[in-house]
Order: C-alpha cells, then structure tokens, then sequence
C-alpha cells in the first residue's frame, strides 16, 4: 500500500479511484466494511481503492475540550489499512485552515480533480466540510452532476442475536471499562497497546520473584486498572504474558505503571520495542496486607492466564 502524507505527494489523479474517507479511528468492524465496499466497487470498475483519513484527528484541532483518546495512533492506523488491502492511503493534515475548506470545495477540488474520485463510501453518520454541511444527502445530490457513485454501507452490528452498533465510541468505552474481551468482537481483533521497555522500580523478579517489563506506552487509550492475560510481541516472538495496569496500591507509591510479567522468559528486553494484545481481564488491582500476599496471587494470576492463553494459542497454532 502507497501512503501519501499529503495531498502534494500525488502527482496526478488515481485511475478511477473508489475512495473510502473517514477518520477511521480503531479500523473495526465498521470501518473495515466499509474497505470491503470500496475494493468491491473498484474491482467493479477497474479502478483503484484509496483510503482518505486525517491527522490529527479533527476532534483534536476543533474541540475545546479534553478531546477523548485515541485507539490507534497514526502508525498502527495504517498497518491496519493496509491489512484491509487498500491501494493507497492519502493522510490529508487536519488544520484549522483546512477545517474552513467547504463540502463542495472538498468534493470537486481534493476528491475528483487531485485524487480521481468515481466512487466514494462513507459511513451513514459521516459529515465532513465547513460547518460538517457534507453529509449522505448531500453527496448524492451533487453525485450525478459531478459524476460519481456514493456508497453508504449498512450498519455493522455485533452479531445478530446482539444488534448493539460497531463505533469508535462505544469501543473506547469497553476498553476504558477493562472488557478487553469484549472489545475484540468490535474490533475484529485484540485491543493492542504499544510502547518501549523500561527500567522500572526493579522489584518485581527481587523482591516479588517474577520479573516484569515496565512499559512506557505511546498509545493514547489504556484500559482499566487491573491484571490482564495477554499476548506480547517482543523481540520477533509471540509469548504469552499476564499484565498489571495501575497504581500498585500495596507499596502506597501509587505511581501509574503498565507492566507485564512474559511467561517462560528470562531475555534483556530493555529499550525495545513491544506490543502488548489484551485477551482478557483476570481481575481488579487489589491492596494487599504484604508482599508475600501479593506474591501468592501473582501465582494465581499467571495460573489464571496460562489457561486462557493456553487455549488461544492453540486455536492461532492450529490456524496456521
């Protein structure tokens, strides 16, 4: 997939681009039909699917407020288009200028004239221009006259005998509540935080016995404090892990920490790169009288994890 970080990196329009735009903020479910529309519609054609998506996200720029945090960042976005087997990506910089552009302005000079619109998909509650004036009515009004076909896939929902809609929103709200399982089935997949190891306070394989990876995470959205069974991509491996987010409350430091105790592993990891993919929730973080309580439950977190994830990587063994 060719990523155009620009509307001044295309040199001329795509070959009758199918274009999907959105924020596309987690690449869900929803989003990812949405790319299956587009590729269908550009096979259809013979033309190109093209995703348009925006950095920073808008609601960064034009809200006031605390703007809520991110699922995925630029970086792991794009992996993810990419997965979804997109010709290109175009990331168009979202500025306070480029907020006054209008919907027509949008349509006519950046969509058909600079990257080859002839077909284009959006979510049904998509907007997108000045004052958010460009919406589904608008686009089919002006579609005939300018020459393309809009497309709105139907709403993407969990599954038939649960009809709660794929969004952003309401993904970001399960993993904020720790329901990383839950999570997944919007998701299309586990939710994934990524980050660099770090030298931590160094208590966990001295003082407690099992050593852990403090992680100094980039991602914008962390789930709830508690322990986690997890998968961790370190090194060019995959190995199964149980994680701890919180505070520590039974050392009273309360200092926020992301850290992870990596099964059956004993490496230098320090200063390297790793994802961390949330499988499901153990349990909340708890105050214990003493390190050798603490200790104890560890053991029973790690027990705990090792049979979730025991049958998660059979079932991704068996899958290859």
């Amino acid at each position: 997939m060719k990523v155009f970080r620009g509307l001044k990196e295309i040199r001329s329009p795509f070959h009758n681009a199918v274009v999907a735009v959105g924020n596309f903020d987690g690449v869900h479910l929803g989003h990812q039909a949405i790319f299956a529309k587009a590729r269908e519609k550009a096979r259809e054609i013979g033309g190109m699917p093209v995703a348009v998506t925006f950095d920073p996200h808008p609601v960064k720029v034009l809200n006031h407020r605390q703007p809520p945090p991110l699922i995925t960042l630029l970086e792991q976005k794009l992996e993810l288009i990419e997965k979804q087997q997109m010709d290109a990506t175009i990331i168009i910089p979202f500025t306070r200028e480029f907020a006054s552009v209008t919907a027509t302005s949008f349509i006519r000079d950046i969509l058909i004239d600079t990257i080859g619109m002839k077909g284009i998909v959006i979510g049904r509650d998509y907007a997108f221009g000045k004052n958010r004036e460009g919406n589904v009515d608008f686009l089919r009004a002006l579609s005939d006259s300018m020459g393309f076909e809009v497309i709105v896939p139907d709403w993407v929902a969990m599954n038939e005998s649960l009809p709660e809609r794929v969004s952003s929103t309401r993904i970001r709200e399960i993993i904020q509540q720790g329901d990383v399982a839950y999570a997944r089935a919007f998701l299309g997949r586990y939710y994934q935080l990524r980050g660099t190891v770090s030298a931590g306070r160094r208590r966990g394989g001295s003082l407690l016995g099992f050593p852990t990876a403090n992680i100094r995470i980039e991602d914008e959205l962390c789930p709830r404090q508690g322990v986690y069974a997890v998968s961790v991509e370190v090194d060019g491996q995959t190995r199964m892990g149980v994680a701890n987010i919180g505070y520590s409350p039974t050392f009273d430091d309360y200092l926020f920490t992301v850290e992870v105790h990596i099964l059956d592993f004993s490496g230098d990891i320090y200063d390297k790169p790793i994802r961390v993919n949330f499988i499901s929730r153990i349990r909340d973080e708890e105050k214990f009288s003493g390190i050798d309580a603490l200790a104890a439950q560890i053991q029973k977190d790690i027990e705990t994890g090792r049979q979730i994830l025991s049958g998660v990587f059979e079932k991704a063994t068996a899958a290859v």
